[in-house]
């Protein structure tokens, strides 16, 4: 057998023509696989970029053409076009909030300390949806301007250390401080097992102690295992963890110790996150500080990556919202950015180019004292350093003076600072018992508690009695045209196929390599498995491993069929490296963080594979041919077939989900997120599509069936 590889050919010396013993052709197929594979390899990646390379490209040029219309900004008019623009974007990819309901709030506990007094806070954001925290309150007689803080990442909330050491501080120098549990997180975890006994998280290798012993997942994997439904219905995770927020501030507003009207808001990391989205939105809050969060996104892809769920609003790099415009939409309100010089996620170049940019809009305005940026030179966190800063710029803000605000005077410092002493300074001062709001410290313990799987799945239901009435009403033209716009079809770009290496044939059949190659996109291998005796059909074969799948191709060549057996972008010899280190750990794909790229883009996966999927079947010429898709690849084939029912015959899928209800709904779902069509839910779910397609599912797979 010969093998070309670019540049020469290598001879095996094995004859697939002659009848040889058993072991020796199983070794002849073994060694043509790999040989193959590796031709393929070569072929594909001979100086192109992968799939991450060239999804961060357009990214990188999508950041290039917002900050170049940012510097064209000239005039009053086109300022405020800026910031309503945005917000009003912002608003619609998160999904509008709910009315406002009766808030049904208590406090169920009090702790005193040096010079504050802590209060247990309980209340509804929803109906029968919790939120616990922590109000500290100045020993000074009321009212008080009052600082609101989310959490960042932490998995015990409101009882992390760096948490309770800010709010400590703002109250003991005169201003309240509110410190609450997001979802997933402290109180608020929203899968747990009631049954308890757990002591580490269960989706990661390395030992981890949880903060419950109901609790089973780690807050990323909370917020996405979320997020991936509220993708489907058109929305955000962050709709929720925004209503907290504007919720607890309605719980502070209806207090007689609170000054209503001077409200300041300061998150680190995933707090960090938060505190811009409230600063952007809300209105009521007066003052600002987000930590160890805001970055340019160009950077955060270059150095990290997107993060979880509630850190990606869909299609916002291609609309032109940037992670300055977070403060540009509620400027001149003063807002202090918090950075660190050694962040290794939000990098501090990122951060002063943020900086950059909102000072630029500030001074546009007339106001450029009103934003800043704090520098400490500390990993990523909410150090003391931070911490005093945010102090002294609220005090300026919401209580209308300067003042020089210690959390630890300088002079009490060693003579060499080290982060060891200086996260010794962020050991919390109560204990997460001590803070506990809830009777049994879970909220989803509670009767009759809702969790947000919940709240969403009321929200498909609702999105299904209303689909049903208009999807009849359509006809299979209209059906596609509301398929190809939620999907955000583009035109299928020009598709050529080469040949790659020498044919191997095997005892049925004759197999060769070919590329498909695109204007702009990554090149997919596939294998042509062509009968040496009578072709009675042909298959067209798209299996989530590969091709290096071949007992079926291999079965079906047998039977007659012509099969190709073709690739689809990110699987197989396009799939990221399988050490590539992510959070959770493959549960949302080890490709996860190139999908939310291209999420931040607006685009998906699945509109990607349709367009490959399309392309391969142009390979048939003007045949139709036959189409098994197996796992991933199914989603994609079947939104291919609805769209262009004339390109193909019948459609196979196996191991496909019933219903993307099923993942709105279910606590558990395992390799949904790159199947997620943002607001596909609002206009049509994978049955209507079985239904126009006539397509054959067999072995349809739980959402949290793992392969």
């Amino acid at each position: 057998m010969t093998v070309s590889i670019p540049g020469r050919s290598v001879w095996i010396g094995i004859d697939s023509r002659r009848k040889e013993p058993k072991h020796v052709r199983m070794l002849s197929r073994w060694l043509g696989s790999v040989l193959g594979l590796f031709v393929v390899a070569c072929g594909a990646a001979d100086g192109e970029a992968t799939l991450g390379e060239r999804l961060k490209g357009r990214f990188y040029a999508l950041t290039e053409e917002r900050d170049a219309a940012f510097e064209k900004l000239n005039g009053q008019p086109a300022l405020r076009s800026w910031q309503q623009d945005r917000r009003r974007f912002f608003q619609q990819q998160i999904g509008a909030f709910p009315g406002r309901t009766p808030l049904k709030a208590r406090v169920t506990g009090r702790l005193q300390g040096k010079g504050y007094q802590i209060e247990k806070v309980m209340f509804e954001s929803r109906p029968r949806h919790t939120v616990t925290g922590n109000l500290y309150l100045p020993e000074s007689k009321g009212p008080h301007p009052v600082i609101l803080i989310p959490c960042g990442h932490s998995h015990n909330g409101k009882a992390s250390g760096q948490y309770q050491r800010a709010a400590i501080l703002f109250a003991q120098n005169g201003m309240a401080a509110f410190c609450y549990d997001p979802i997933g997180q402290g109180e608020r975890y929203q899968v747990i097992d009631p049954a308890g006994g757990k002591t580490h998280f269960e989706d990661i290798p390395r030992k981890l102690a949880v903060p419950h012993p109901t609790v089973r997942h780690l807050c990323t994997t909370e917020h996405t295992l979320i997020g991936v439904g509220s993708i489907l219905l058109g929305e955000n995770v962050a709709q929720y963890r925004i209503w907290d927020g504007m919720r607890a501030i309605d719980y502070l507003q209806s207090r007689t110790d609170i000054q209503a009207d001077k409200i300041g808001c300061t998150g680190n990391s995933g707090g960090g996150t938060l505190t811009s989205y409230l600063m952007a939105l809300d209105d009521r809050i007066k003052a600002a500080s987000p930590g160890s969060y805001l970055t340019t996104f160009k950077k955060l892809i270059e150095i990290k990556g997107p993060q979880d769920a509630e850190q990606n609003i869909f299609g916002q790099i291609a609309f032109g919202m940037g992670a300055s415009d977070y403060l540009i939409m509620r400027a001149p309100v003063p807002i202090l950015i918090c950075a660190s010089t050694r962040d290794s996620t939000f990098h501090i170049e990122g951060a002063r180019k943020v900086f950059e940019q909102a000072n630029r809009f500030y001074s546009h305005l007339g106001f450029p004292e009103r934003v800043a940026l704090n520098e400490a030179d500390v990993p990523h966190g909410y150090y003391l350093q931070h911490r005093e800063a945010v102090a002294r710029w609220m005090h300026r803000w919401l209580v209308g003076r300067d003042k020089v605000i210690w959390e630890k005077p300088r002079s009490e410092w060693p003579a060499e600072v080290t982060d060891t002493f200086l996260r010794s300074l962020s050991e919390p001062v109560w204990t997460a018992e001590q803070l506990q709001c809830s009777p049994a410290g879970q909220v989803m313990l509670l009767d009759g508690e809702r969790s947000a799987f919940e709240l969403n799945a009321d929200k498909a239901k609702g999105l299904t009695h209303a689909r049903r009435k208009t999807w009849s009403r359509f006809s299979a033209q209209e059906k596609r045209e509301v398929i190809r716009k939620t999907i955000g079809m583009k035109v299928v770009a020009k598709t050529r196929f080469e040949s790659s290496g020498s044919p191997r044939e095997e005892e049925s059949c004759v197999i060769t390599h070919i590329l498909m190659r695109r204007t702009n996109q990554i090149t997919l291998a596939a294998k042509v498995y062509v009968p040496t005796g009578k072709v009675t059909q042909h298959t067209l074969l798209l299996h989530d491993r590969g091709i290096a799948a071949e007992e079926l191709p291999l079965a079906l060549a047998k039977k007659g069929h012509r099969v190709v057996s073709a690739e689809l972008s990110g699987i197989g010899l396009t799939d990221v490296p399988a050490n590539k280190r992510t959070w959770a750990y493959g549960r949302f794909g080890l490709d996860n963080q190139e999908i939310l790229t291209a999420y931040l883009m607006g685009d998906s996966f699945v509109r990607m594979r349709v367009d490959d999927a399309l392309a391969w079947a142009s390979y048939f010429d003007n045949r139709k041919p036959d189409v098994i898709a197996i796992g991933e690849a199914a989603i994609p084939v079947l939104h291919a077939a609805a769209l262009a029912p004339e390109r193909f015959g019948n459609i196979k899928l196996q191991k496909m989900i019933r219903s993307w209800n099923d993942v709105v709904s279910a606590p558990e779902h395992y390799n949904q997120l790159v199947n997620a069509v943002h607001g596909a839910l609002r206009h049509y779910d994978l049955t209507d599509l079985v239904n126009l397609t006539q397509a054959q599912v067999t072995d349809a797979a739980d959402v949290d069936w793992k392969p």
